[in-house]
């Protein structure tokens, strides 16, 4: 089996599927941690349509899919900065039965190349102090912690790496 990462619209049926799972996912790491249960259905289903992904379309965004045999296997996006020199690393997923496979990394990696191929500088980004896996990818990857750039009242930690 091989890996193949290339853009796709945010809208697209694999794309929905991935946001879907990885917004479930993380809500629920964070509701189970914080308040002993599962995200409310209700809330989850706000959440997720609120948060279209259309900021990771084409010119100022990029939505990555990679697919594990064709199959549609984990999600990464960017957003360059207004002014270009930053892009920011957001909704890297991959399902669960296909971790381990080096696809985060390759995702990843694909990210960069697009920031970099479109004038960035520099890759950002953000996570919270319980998705320990992402952090450690992260590190691995080369990202070192850094000064907030935002203000997310979920994040906790924040990354960059310098892509030149």
């Amino acid at each position: 089996m091989t890996w193949t990462v290339a853009p796709e619209p945010p809208g697209s049926p694999a794309a929905l599927a991935l946001w879907r799972a990885y917004y479930t996912e993380v809500s629920d790491r964070w509701y189970l941690l914080h308040a002993g249960r599962r995200t409310d259905p209700d809330e989850l289903e706000r959440e997720i349509a609120a948060r279209s992904g259309a900021d990771l379309a084409p010119p100022r965004g990029l939505l990555l899919i990679a697919r594990y045999g064709g199959e549609p296997a984990g999600s990464a996006g960017i957003r360059l900065s207004p002014d270009g020199t930053a892009a920011e690393l957001t909704r890297v997923f991959l399902y669960a039965r296909m971790r381990g496979r080096g696809g985060a990394a390759l995702l990843v990696g694909a990210a960069e190349e697009a920031a970099r191929a479109r004038g960035a500088r520099r890759m950002i980004l953000d996570t919270r102090g319980d998705l320990v896996e992402a952090r450690a990818l992260y590190a691995r990857l080369g990202y070192a912690e850094t000064e907030p750039h935002n203000d997310d009242p979920y994040a906790e930690h924040w990354f960059a790496k310098r892509l030149v």
